[in-house]
């Protein structure tokens, strides 16, 4: 496949087997400065309870964007984002049998009856027992809820509210239907569990996509492409473990941030030729933390737009938020702002104040404080600024935030301009704040 030269425009509708394996053929290539649309199946709780499923989610066959190397990075704007599903199902889990999985749940499971290992599985009738093993009969998902509910979301995708156990049941008896699971989808719809623990319960819906990112530079199971997750795979008893090492090789797609939505800026590190940019587990809504262990994963249609950044080494992404998501201190300054702040810097003597702007780095790691530090650190090292500085300004004119537990964090803060231009991210900063 030559990266030379590509398409305007490619279209996806076809997923892994639950692996990101760099070894593995590529779609496209798009253009620099081409569009990726995706209709993406939904995440977590629909290929966790599917064993043929070899990573934690179902995510987008990764398409090649021409002219990205190794050392490059790519810049995935955000273009627009719409939940398909009609309703969806998620809870707490938990894992009530060790014998259906090998170590990990998530990406080793096996029959406890046959031993079969990946096998594949039918549906028969709805409930937490649904899901049987193809081969000989036995009850097989390896995961089961501890508190569950069933909601479905209104005609323009605004708001939502969980069902009681007639409504659950009746979406399960269709949950092909209601999940809109994609043709080339495999996973067992996890409408089909019919959970509805909890009932009446309202909310608002702001879709936004949990996976968003590049290609590992070793195969790496998708929900385990993080550093919190990631940590999962060392000394593991399956073919998916890794060294502590060869964690580096990971992209950190799997963010579950919920301000990677629509209109926002992703900058994902290039690990392979092509970059490899994949997407999927869309969830409609999520607070900060996903502290619930799952949130409303959906299908969905992304629509995404890609351009390649020449020789800027980056370890994980680096995201412009958009701007009402930004933390308060983090907001670029308003003209009001800057004209009262220009006469108290001359009362003082200060003869000039510093332009700046916001970005946002990611950072993962096995524990929250490791995810601060891992967030930290990329931004010294991108920014060749001292660290203690870095923590001065996300605490001057920053925050850090937490995208998911155990491990995901955002670290934001306003950076001089001067740096940002340096490295190449100044004109899509300007851009994204009308700067």
């Amino acid at each position: 496949m030559s990266l030379e030269k590509g398409s305007g425009t490619v279209f996806v509708d076809r997923f892994t087997d639950g692996v990101l394996d760099p070894s593995k053929p590529m779609l496209g290539p798009v253009k620099d400065g081409g569009f990726i649309v995706a209709n993406t199946a939904p995440g977590c709780w629909g290929p966790m309870i599917t064993p043929e499923l070899k990573g934690g989610h179902e995510v987008t066959v990764p398409v090649a964007v021409a002219g990205a190397e190794p050392g490059d990075a790519i810049a995935i704007r955000i273009k627009d984002v719409l939940v398909t599903s009609i309703a969806t199902a998620s809870g707490n889990d938990t894992t009530p049998d060790a014998s259906r999985f090998k170590g990990d749940p998530y990406v080793a499971k096996q029959c406890p009856s046959c031993g079969a290992y990946h096998p594949k599985t039918v549906l028969e009738g709805i409930g937490q027992g649904a899901v049987r093993c193809a081969s000989c009969g036995a009850e097989i998902s390896p995961f089961a809820f501890t508190s569950g509910y069933t909601i479905v979301f209104d005609h323009e995708r605004k708001l939502a509210v969980t069902l009681d156990k007639q409504g659950a049941e009746k979406v399960a008896r269709d949950s092909q239907h209601y999940s809109a699971k994609p043709d080339h989808s495999i996973q067992n719809p996890i409408l089909a569990f019919a959970p509805a623990d909890l009932v009446g319960v309202a909310t608002r819906m702001r879709p936004f996509l949990g996976q968003l990112g590049t290609t590992p530079s070793l195969p790496f199971p998708d929900s385990h492409n993080a550093g919190d997750f990631g940590a999962f795979l060392v000394g593991a008893p399956h073919e998916f473990a890794r060294e502590k090492e060869e964690l580096a090789c990971r992209t950190d797609g799997h963010m579950d941030v919920n301000t990677v939505r629509a209109g926002a800026v992703l900058i994902c590190p290039v690990k392979v030729p092509g970059g490899g940019v994949y997407v999927g587990d869309m969830h409609a809504f999520q607070g900060n933390g996903e502290i619930a262990g799952h949130t409303a994963d959906v299908a969905g249609v992304v629509t995404l737009q890609v351009s390649v950044i020449k020789g800027l080494k980056i370890d994980g992404p680096v995201l412009l938020p958009v701007e009402e998501d930004l933390p308060h201190l983090a907001k670029p300054l308003t003209c009001a702002e800057k004209h009262a702040l220009k006469s108290l810097a001359e009362k003082w003597g200060v003869a000039k104040m510093e332009e700046d702007a916001p970005v946002c780095f990611i950072g993962t790691g096995a524990s929250m404080n490791e995810a601060i530090d891992n967030g930290l650190e990329r931004a010294s090292s991108v920014l060749d600024m001292p660290l203690p500085e870095v923590k001065n300004r996300a605490t001057v004119a920053g925050a850090i935030e937490i995208g998911r537990a155990p491990g995901v964090v955002m670290v934001t803060f306003r950076c001089p301009v001067d740096r940002l231009e340096r490295i190449g991210l100044m004109p899509f900063v300007k851009q994204q704040y009308s700067l």
